[in-house]
């Protein structure tokens, strides 16, 4: 309780030293935040600067509300993309040690060699080589990379989520427009992002998953996860070979189509969010290698799978439509499935809405990344939204936040690179997959035991709600009801009149057929056989 009450005073000095009383404009505490005054950076600078000086947990944050630019004025959000991730690398002794309490044993029992210098840290975790014992038949062991969560890693941050919950309830009470803003929700959504990227198992699991989706494909490669070494707070991976995708230079020696790059980097986000409905969320250039061993189709190296996203059926189905719609500038469309969704409300007027879109739309259509900025056109579509009661989608976050890396990583290597013509021939293969009567019959058939468990609670359970009904839908819906069940009990007994009447015609001929049976007793047979038909027909 101490250590928290100091950081949230720690946390208030600073937002007075950069001025961040300002974003909460007139409505400001100024014996909380301080009094107005110049500055010579402008506030988006200087929220930058308090962040980073307020260490990794607030960096984080920071970076994530870059993403949420429906929410952010024009420029911040700008400028909290540029929030570094770096922090110094704590002791290889340190690291060892935590990697020893985690196994309960020595490192030596199940590492030939362990790398005390580490590859890379973040704020999170840091990474170490090694190399695992050689298994039965193998000359030598695997090359693996061993992730271990910093020491003190879940206080710290529990700690100072916790002061961001606080400063998020001073910010719903403060700012004018903290209904629209809801920070609250906006910190929930960090608090579960960050706990999730706490769990390695979490993350092995999400890489375990990418691979067995991507297995035998010549687009990207995921390292093998090793189970038998991971724990919660240490992850043992394949150590990938390749060349960090923003390391140019070398990609340019090795000859490598940055064209193909760019459009199969663009491709594999795509099929990641439709195909599979499960995408890597944190594609920054940190995190993606390029194996250059075949230069005109190179291929992916993808790491770091701490936040993954999927989205529901109804989201991603809605998605590609809004998507194909853009594509063919069907702006009408548009607003169409964004009202239909749920996305805006249903008294948004259709016809007003479309002529905003199209404002914003037509003047990147068919332009290459070079001349263009996605995350420009973002925030004039959520300025617009918002006019009209935009519904913020929590679902969506992570993968705005993934098609503005893939913005950024496809400018980087091929400048020319046209999104919509690569994103369109898969998005159109989805949909046809969708609409094929092969996958229509595959999801009745998943469905239907569910179906047929469901139906006779749902039966007396709705009748019961009808009978309690008062109004003429609900009486009206009841009759029907009513008069469905009478019939299937009409058809059950006319069916069993029909199989007993066509038993005993079978009978009655197979009688006159195969004597010595008497003629009068087939005869017989027949007659109680079209009599049970005739009951059948009245049934």
């Amino acid at each position: 309780m101490f250590d928290r009450s100091r950081r949230m005073l720690e946390i208030l000095r600073t937002a007075r030293r950069y001025g961040l009383g300002e974003i909460m404009g007139d409505a400001a505490p100024t014996w909380l935040l301080g009094k107005p005054r110049a500055f010579d950076e402008p506030l988006n600078v200087r929220l930058r600067l308090a962040l980073e000086e307020l260490g990794p947990v607030f960096v984080k944050f920071g970076q994530t509300l870059s993403t949420r630019r429906d929410l952010l004025p024009e420029g911040m959000a700008e400028e909290l993309s540029k929030l570094q991730d770096e922090v110094p690398p704590f002791e290889g002794a340190e690291a060892r040690r935590l990697i020893e309490a985690a196994y309960g044993h020595s490192l030596d029992r199940f590492f030939e060699h362990f790398e005390t210098e580490p590859m890379a840290a973040a704020s999170i975790a840091q990474v170490h080589a090694a190399r695992l014992h050689a298994r039965e038949g193998e000359e030598t062991g695997r090359e693996v990379v061993v992730k271990v969560l910093r020491p003190d890693v879940h206080e710290r941050i529990g700690r100072d989520v916790a002061v961001l919950y606080r400063l998020a309830g001073l910010a719903a009470r403060f700012h004018p427009e903290a209904k629209r803003l809801r920070p609250v929700e906006i910190v929930a959504e960090y608090d579960r992002i960050i706990t999730d990227e706490l769990d390695l198992m979490r993350e092995g699991a999400n890489a375990s998953q990418l691979g067995r989706n991507w297995a035998g494909s010549d687009l990207i490669v995921h390292p093998e996860i090793h189970f038998d070494y991971s724990t919660e707070t240490v992850l043992v991976m394949e150590h990938m070979q390749g060349v960090p995708i923003d390391d140019v230079d070398t990609l340019k020696a090795a000859g490598v189509d940055f064209k193909a790059l760019a459009e199969r980097g663009v491709e594999i986000f795509f099929k990641q969010v439709f195909r599979d409905n499960f995408f890597h969320a944190d594609m920054h250039p940190g995190n993606i290698f390029v194996q250059t061993d075949m230069p005109h189709r190179p291929r992916y190296v993808g790491l770091d799978f701490g936040i993954v996203g999927s989205l529901t059926v109804d989201d991603q189905r809605y998605l590609a439509e809004n998507f194909l719609a853009f594509f063919n500038q069907d702006y009408r469309k548009i607003a169409e499935l964004h009202v239909e969704s749920g996305w805006m409300p249903a008294d948004t007027s259709i016809e007003e809405f479309e002529g905003a879109i199209r404002t914003v739309s037509e003047p990147i259509m068919n332009k290459p990344l070079a001349e263009i900025s996605f995350g420009l056109f973002l925030v004039r579509l959520f300025k617009i939204a918002r006019r009209y009661r935009y519904q913020v989608q929590p679902q969506l976050v992570l993968l705005q936040k993934t098609v503005l890396n893939v913005e950024g990583l496809g400018r980087d290597l091929y400048p020319q690179l046209d999104l919509w013509a690569t994103a369109k021939p898969v998005l159109e293969e989805w949909m046809h997959h969708r609409a094929s009567p092969k996958v229509a019959a595959e999801r009745l058939k998943t469905q239907l035991p569910q179906i047929m468990d469901s139906l006779p609670r749902m039966v007396p359970t709705l009748m019961k709600r009808l009978d309690e009904g008062t109004n003429p839908a609900a009486r009206e819906l009841e009759r029907a009801l009513t008069d469905i069940t009478a019939e299937l009990r009409s058809a059950r007994r006319a069916m069993r009149w029909t199989v007993v009447g066509t038993g005993l015609v079978v009978s009655a001929v197979l009688l006159v057929i195969y004597p010595p049976v008497p003629v009068w007793l087939g005869v017989v047979g027949g007659l109680a056989g079209f009599g049970c038909w005739v009951r059948a027909s009245r049934a």
